[in-house]
């Protein structure tokens, strides 16, 4: 796992990210875990990364998430929402 800081706007925030989060019923807690051990894309949609990963909870999720700086590795969520499971391909 790499040493990441997120960086979360204020709960109280109409416009922030953990206010748009909840609205799709995703937590700080969830979305960090997903972009620590997610596997990650590029979303066709935005250009931004994108981390995949069942939470504890076993909710299969998407959050998408930038890069806000390198050093310290600082990330900002920015939204999260549950998307169907990965099919299996056949062998």
């Amino acid at each position: 796992m790499w040493d990441v800081m997120f960086a979360w706007d204020l709960i109280d925030d109409p416009d922030g990210n953990v206010q748009h989060l909840a609205e799709h019923g995703v937590d700080q807690a969830e979305a960090e875990y997903v972009i620590l051990r997610g596997v990650r894309a590029t979303s066709r949609r935005s250009g931004h990364v994108v981390s995949f990963a069942h939470t504890p909870e076993g909710r299969y999720l998407a959050v998408v998430w930038e890069r806000v700086d390198d050093d310290p590795l600082i990330v900002r969520p920015i939204t999260a929402y549950d998307v169907p499971e990965p099919r299996q391909r056949r062998k």
